[in-house]
């Protein structure tokens, strides 16, 4: 449906509106308050899929998108976090716990997006890695049994709001907000279902498998943000038991770090409902981000916790100054994005 209702609206809209996305630091703002305002980033990047299924935003600039959806997804968490504000011991462990999270995923960026943006190797990787499930190159698509399965209510849909609109442009308009609005439902349903059904069983067992070993911790968080589409559901299922003690936050981080790899699901199966290559490029750039993200920093031992000593030293000043977390948590996923989109648009 998003993809059809973007084709509605037509190039002379849609191209002057997402030009300055060939921008990557405004592709990277954009991505990260995109996230924070819809509060997932399974929306921003299916969204982001469609963008690209529909040949408005072409992979290399949905790249940088797709890293500021891994930013701003962690601002869940930090909000989570604040919750304990008056308890200052309880306060210092949650928001570390939180503020690890988003200090892995800005210096994964740091590291990752100038190299794309010099060598397109990120794309040019998921490109050949969906060549091998699909064929085909960018550009072209592919039959896909989920776009055959449920591709005639997108036709439906589109058809039934023409008729009764009358202009193809406010028809387009109005199948995106009922595309988006479907993508919330959906994964609104998934994730509180889901959650019912594997939170309890998660806070039980947490403790006992990740003291064996941090890569069992990757694994029980991707599995577990597969499950409920949601890594902020994941991620900030931790934060409680971190800030009571159950869990240590070194435990905890590995699981964060799984997190980001299962919430990549989520734009993978939107790819596969585009039948676009470009589209299921983006999804698997998302993957292979992600993946690369924890083998620069996770299996290094002098540089595994660097995040998590930087969180620590953040939540130390914040428990002295709570002003300083809320000027954090603004200034990181609302304020400079939004000034950055700004100035560089």
């Amino acid at each position: 449906m998003l993809e059809s209702g973007i084709k509605g609206i037509g190039s002379d809209y849609t191209d002057p509106l997402f030009a300055s996305v060939s921008n990557p630091l405004a592709g990277l703002f954009v991505g990260i308050l995109a996230t924070v305002l819809v509060q997932s980033s399974s929306v921003t990047t299916a969204t982001i899929v469609g963008l690209v299924a529909s040949g408005v935003v072409g992979v290399e600039a949905a790249v940088p998108m797709i890293m500021g959806a891994n930013i701003g997804t962690t601002v869940t968490n930090t909000l989570v976090s604040l919750t304990n504000a008056r308890r200052s011991e309880q306060f210092r462990l949650a928001f570390a716990a939180a503020t690890m999270h988003d200090f892995f995923n800005v210096i994964v960026v740091i590291i990752l997006l100038p190299l794309e943006v010099l060598t397109g190797f990120l794309h040019a990787g998921a490109s050949w890695i969906a060549g091998l499930f699909v064929g085909g190159e960018l550009g072209g698509s592919f039959d896909s049994p989920i776009k055959e399965a449920v591709g005639w209510l997108a036709k439906l849909a589109s058809s039934g709001i023409e008729a009764i609109i009358g202009s193809d442009v406010a028809a387009a308009v109005v199948l995106i907000a009922a595309a988006i609005a479907v993508i919330f439902i959906t994964l609104t349903f998934i994730t509180k279902n889901m959650r019912m059904l594997v939170a309890d069983r998660i806070e039980a067992s947490l403790n006992a498998v990740l003291a064996k070993s941090g890569t069992i911790g990757i694994i029980v968080g991707m599995l577990v943000t597969i499950a409920v589409q949601s890594s902020s559901i994941t991620t900030s299922i931790l934060i409680p038991l971190v800030a009571s003690g159950l869990l240590l936050i070194r435990n905890a981080y590995p699981i964060t770090l799984g997190a980001n790899i299962g919430t990549t699901i989520t734009a993978l199966l939107a790819a596969m409902a585009a039948g676009s290559v470009d589209a299921l490029t983006i999804a698997f750039t998302h993957t292979l981000f992600n993946v690369l993200g924890i083998l620069l920093i996770y299996p290094w031992p002098k540089l595994r916790y660097i995040p998590v000593v930087l969180a620590e030293a953040l939540a130390n000043l914040a428990v002295k100054r709570t002003s300083l977390a809320l000027a954090y948590t603004f200034g990181v996923f609302v304020l400079v994005p939004f000034l950055g989109i700004i100035v560089l648009t």
